[in-house]
């Protein structure tokens, strides 16, 4: 009885393979089509070919997070929970049960 059970849950795990690398496979067949069929359309109308690339770097990152400190605060779009969120940041010079030794 352990051997056919031993059988039976490789089995299943060796299914379990063949289905997740079929889907990966389809995946990267449907976006090499999405990719062939952009290239063509570029191709088409006479753009450049233009790769799916992310252009983004450690020092543009942490520059454009220097950038956005720097700018006021948007108003929220949902007035409820800037209410529930408590007093703003520039009320703390109103704490006076500290006194400074």
């Amino acid at each position: 009885m352990p051997i056919l059970l031993n059988f039976l849950l490789r089995a299943l795990l060796l299914a379990a393979g063949v289905v997740l690398a079929l889907s990966l496979a389809c995946v990267a067949l449907l976006l090499l089509a999405v990719w062939g069929v952009r290239a063509a359309w570029c191709k088409l109308t006479g753009r450049p070919v233009m790769p799916f690339a992310m252009r983004m770097g450690p020092g543009q990152a942490f520059e454009e997070m220097m950038r956005r400190a720097h700018q006021p605060a948007e108003p929220s779009r949902t007035p409820r929970a800037d209410s529930a969120a408590g007093p703003a940041r520039g009320r703390l010079a109103d704490v006076t049960d500290v006194e400074p030794k």
